[in-house]
Parts: C-alpha cells; structure tokens; sequence
C-alpha cells in the first residue's frame, strides 16, 4: 500500500478538497440578505428596556431590526453565530407577576416578599375607605334615622331629633358613625330593665367607683362615691375628671331623660367578660328577648381566656388560662396592620397577652364578672365590658396654632421621637416587667448588639415615585447592625428617674439598664422639630395622642385600647398604627423615613398624613364631638334602663 509511504501532510488531501467543494456549493446558494442574517447576529447591549419602549413594567421586549453590521465586526463573520438570546427587561422591575399579601380576619395583613410594599397599598386602601365614609354620611334626619334602622335593627332612641340639632347646630361630622356604642350596649338588650336596675344598685357599691345623675328637677351632678380610702385627697384624686365630664354635658344636660352611671375613676378596664355569658346575651338580645339571669353559662375562672371562645388562637385549650410562663414564638415573616381595631383582639392576636403589661402584668388575670354589670370607664379592651367614654384628660385646645408646631419643611430632625416614664406595671424581681410596651420600646430602639431585618429601600435611583415602587417586588429585608441603625434614626428614652419599684432599691437597678434623660417638654420646640413621633400606652389609655397628633408630625401609634373615636379615624390616613410588640415599627418607619441617609424616602407621604392628622383633630375631636358622643351614648344608655323601653324610641 504505496500511500502509507507518502508523507503526512497529504494523507488526508483528499477529504479536504471534497469539505471545499461542498462549502463552495452553499456559498454559491445562498443570497446576500441571507448570507447578513446568517451571520450578523446582534449583541444583548443593542436591546431597547422597557422603558426606552414604552413598553409595560416586566413585559417580554420584541428584538429590534439590527441596521448594520459594524465595522469591527466584520472579522467575526466566519464565527458560528451565538444562541438565541431572551428578551432582556429592566432589572429594577419584576419579571413575573407580583404576588399578594394576604388580609386576615384579625386585622392583620401578612406580608408577601413577593408582592409589593405593603404600606402602598394600605395607603390607598385607607384613603378609598375614609372618602366613601365620609359620601355616605346622612344629611338629614330622616336619612339619619333610616341609616341607624339599617345598622342596628331597631328606632333610635327618644331625644334622637334634638341629638340630631345638636349636631347639625356645632357641625359635628360623621353622624352615622357610632358603631362603638352599639358594641358596648348591645348585650344589654338581652336583659330586662328590672334585672338591669338591680344590678346597678349593687355596682354602686363595689369599690371604687362614682356615680353621677340627673332627675326630672335638678341638673347632673355627683350623687354617690364609693372608695376604700375615706382620705379626701384620696377622694379628689380619684374623683379626676368628674368636673369635666359634667362641663361637657352640660350644653345638653336640659336635653337629657333621667339617667343614673356608675363611673370607674382607674387608668384599667375592671369589668372581665366570660365569653359565653356575653353570647347569651347577645343571643337573647338578637331575638328579641330577656334572659334569665339564673340560666346564664357559669363564668368560669380561668382569667383573660374566660373571655375568649374556644378554639380561638387566644384560647385554643378550652379549661386552660393564658401561659404567661412559655412565651409562644414570634410569627414568621412580616406583618402590618390593616383593621387597626380588630387587630386590638388578644383572642384573635394572642401575642398581645405576651406584650402588654395590661395582661402581662397577671399571672392569670381577673376573674370574669358572672353577670355583665354596666360601668363606664375612661378605657377598655375588647375583652372587658366596662363602657367607653370620651375623656377630657386627651384633650387640649388646639383652635389656634401653637408656635412649637411649626410647618413639615422646617422640621429638620427626622429620628424618631419619644420621651415618657418607665409606667405601666411594677417593676420587681417577681414581674415579667421585661415584656411591658414601654420597656420594650425603649429597649429594642437602644439596642447596640444584634443585628435587625429591615425593609429597606432600593439602593437603586430610579424609583421616582409610587407607580414604580407598585411593580417592584418588596423582598425579605436585609439584616443591619443596630450599632450603626439605633444611633442613627431613633431619638427614644426615658425621662427623670425609674417609677413603680419595689423594693426602692430596684430602681438603683433599673438605672443601670437604661439612661433616665432630663424630663423633657413635649411641646417645646425641640420636639416640635421632629417629623416622626411613636404613640404608646402607660398604665392605660395614652392621654398624648391628642397632643401629638396636632403637632404637624406624622404619629405611629401602638394601642391595647379602643377608644371613643375608632369609628371615626381612618389609619394610614391620620396615623400609622402599629403592633404593640412594635415588630412592624422599623419597616414602617424607614417607609416613610428613607434609609440611614434618606435614600427612597416617602417624604410627600409623610407630610400628607402628618397634616390630615391634624385637620383631623381639629375637626373630628373638638369640645363638641365629645359632647354629642356623651349625648347620644346617655340617650341609649336611658332607653336600656327604662322600665318602658318602647316608649323610650323615637317615632318621628
């Protein structure tokens, strides 16, 4: 075989020249335009975004004709052409559909790290909700009387028409919405008036309470006290806020039927609600019925979960009570507030039992009333009875502007504000005083070690505005050192010196874990200078929102407690409302604040709700509007006592 001789560089000649000639066949073949899409495919960077386009957030783009082939590319000409390459879009928007967050029962909205940012669309849920309260108001009478038929299924009470002139004459607003003393009063329509007044005849005497009341002859006034401390000025401390409450009735004390209410002078709610005694009587009141007191469930002591039902996450063992010694695990992921006064439900919230100092404070917690007596009360939670008044010790005039409330752009300190004393429960070894909201404020925003998962805003700078923000995916938050965090963005002690020790010499101890700062004016112009500011509860109710709400800063409020003007208050519109675990408090904040040095701040929305807060209070809580809630919360209370509840209605 002579070929094997010959050298290697013609071994394989043959086969080459026949790979030529078939390369030569298809060159010949094959046009000029095919020959350019063939081989000039274009480069990923020569892709128009979206936003060149037009085109929609996140959608697919269509390659664009390539116009030439440049210059420097024509020595790649024999290369193989790249796979085909996918449609690029925007890396600051999202490439599948954003997911949703989820609304619970409860009043909570868990947090979808897939969706968008929450806070945006609670905004404008807030906003659409607040706008169609406000359009569907009654005009006249008659709309007045057919819209509480509607929400409540019976006539309103006697006297409804000079409430209505009363109302109309001071131009209070809203007067539809008095949801509030309907959920007070309601269970008492499943008793008789006879069953009612022997009741109250006995409350008068539990200690320590007063009651005051008006008769066809004489004007409203004190009629009874009864304390265990015979101490005048035991007496006058516990009578505060008596001369008020008569100053506000009377515009309309003339107007009022004869009535009888015992008042509880305490910060706390006292009466505990069983919860199946409550839904006997509301069963009866449903239909139209007494109850007899003798058939009533038996109140059974197992301390705050008595007012829960079983199964509910408050309650989820039926004879057991709250295990304030096994703290349950905070929840997973993030959560906000949608419902602000559902969201105040321990039963359906039992982290609230873990939290706040009005339960944390007891091992137990009271033992359920056997029988729902009726006591008004300056606060309440919803799992007492205790009926909710207004309480002048809120309020502040606020018709003139004060000069420390100066305008949002010349407010220049953006850290969160709070300065208030350690109260709330006794502090000693013997408590979990740890857990109280105050505390834990103080403590979490102090915090040094540690690092905190936060929502920070983008780093990117092509967020102009909330049409972007609503396409882009929120994300899980990112971890950031409290060392450099706290510092930074939070302005938050406490003031003077520790309180509630015992023994004295804990206070000594307490000073060692936080700093005590100088007492501090809360209407000075220091803090009149800050955007942000945190609302929290003390020994009950907190008696600063009216004040802080009116300053021009936008208030964050964490609450246990209803208050008289939940139907009449929008959230995320006048206030932002948080968690009392303040879990929700950072991502809130840094909302509206911006990161570390303000980067994705929501400024405009900040200055918006701080300056609805205040048009709000000017508007909505005035001297007035608390005289006609006590107007037409005595009309009904006076219907219930009535041994005529029919003749008690009003038939106009």
């Amino acid at each position: 075989m002579a070929w094997l001789t010959r050298p290697r560089r013609y071994r394989y000649r043959n086969q080459y020249l026949l790979m030529a000639f078939v390369v030569a066949v298809i060159l010949l073949s094959t046009t000029e335009t095919s020959f350019v899409s063939i081989f000039s495919w274009r480069s990923p960077l020569s892709f128009h975004s979206d936003r060149d386009v037009g085109g929609s957030p996140g959608a697919a783009l269509q390659p664009q004709p390539c116009l030439s082939v440049p210059q420097h590319e024509e020595t790649a000409v024999a290369r193989r052409p790249p796979p085909a390459q996918k449609p690029l879009t925007s890396p600051s928007k999202t490439v599948k559909p954003l997911g949703w967050h989820k609304y619970l029962p409860n009043g909570m909205l868990e947090m979808n790290p897939d969706g968008a940012h929450p806070i945006l669309e609670l905004i404008k849920n807030g906003e659409d909700k607040w706008q169609k309260k406000l359009e569907r108001a009654s005009r006249t009478l008659e709309e007045a009387v057919v819209e509480y038929k509607r929400r409540y299924k019976r006539a309103p009470p006697k006297g409804f028409d000079d409430w209505w002139n009363y109302v109309q004459e001071n131009n209070v607003q809203l007067p539809d919405e008095y949801d509030f003393i309907n959920r007070d009063l309601e269970p008492f329509w499943g008793v008789s008036p006879q069953d009612l007044l022997e009741i109250q005849q006995r409350q008068e005497e539990v200690t320590d309470s007063f009651t005051i009341g008006k008769n066809l002859t004489h004007r409203t006034d004190l009629v009874k006290v009864a304390y265990e401390n015979p101490e005048m000025l035991e007496q006058r401390n516990l009578l505060r806020g008596l001369d008020e409450i008569l100053d506000l009735l009377k515009p309309i004390e003339h107007l009022l039927p004869p009535f009888r209410a015992i008042f509880s002078p305490h910060d706390n709610p006292n009466l505990l609600t069983d919860y199946y005694v409550k839904k006997a009587l509301l069963d009866a009141a449903k239909e139209g019925k007494y109850i007899d007191l003798k058939q009533l469930p038996e109140a059974k002591h197992y301390g705050f979960a008595s007012a829960c039902p079983f199964d509910s996450p408050g309650r989820p063992v039926r004879d057991a009570p709250v295990d304030q010694f096994h703290r349950p695990p905070p929840r997973p992921g993030k959560s906000f507030i949608h419902d602000h006064l559902l969201s105040m439900d321990p039963c359906q919230n039992p982290s609230i039992f873990y939290n706040h100092a009005q339960y944390v404070a007891h091992d137990l917690g009271p033992k359920p009333q056997p029988v729902l007596a009726m006591q008004f009360a300056y606060c309440s939670t919803p799992l007492f009875h205790d009926l909710q008044t207004p309480s002048f010790i809120s309020w502040m005039d606020d018709v003139h502007p004060r000069e420390n409330d100066v305008e949002w752009e010349e407010k220049t300190d953006e850290r969160l504000l709070w300065r208030g004393r350690n109260t709330g429960m006794n502090h000693d070894k013997g408590t979990r005083w740890i857990y109280s909201q105050r505390i834990r404020l103080v403590r979490i925003t102090n915090e040094m070690n540690g690092t905190e998962r936060v929502l920070m805003p983008p780093l990117d700078s092509d967020i102009t505005g909330m049409g972007d923000e609503t396409t882009r995916r929120v994300g899980e938050g990112v971890d950031v050192k409290k060392s450099l965090l706290n510092p930074a963005i939070m302005d938050i002690s406490f003031t003077d010196r520790p309180l509630g020790c015992w023994p004295e010499a804990y206070c000594e101890y307490m000073k060692t874990l936080f700093d005590f700062k100088p007492d501090y004016n809360a209407h000075g112009k220091d803090a009149g200078n800050h955007k942000y500011l945190v609302d929290v509860d003390g020994n009950g109710w907190s008696s600063r929102f009216k004040r802080l709400i009116t300053t021009n800063s936008l208030v964050f409020k964490a609450t246990a407690y209803p208050e008289w003007w939940i139907d009449r208050i929008q959230p995320w519109v006048h206030y932002v409302p948080i968690q009392v675990d303040h879990s929700d408090l950072y991502d809130a904040y840094i909302f509206f604040r911006g990161g570390l040095y303000g980067e994705g701040n929501h400024d405009d929305l900040a200055k918006k709700i701080a300056y609805k807060g205040r048009e709000w209070s000017r508007t909505f809580w005035r001297k007035e509007d608390m005289t006609a809630y006590f107007f037409r919360m005595f009309l009904e209370y006076a219907r219930l006592m009535s041994l005529d509840r029919e003749g008690m209605m009003y038939n106009g």
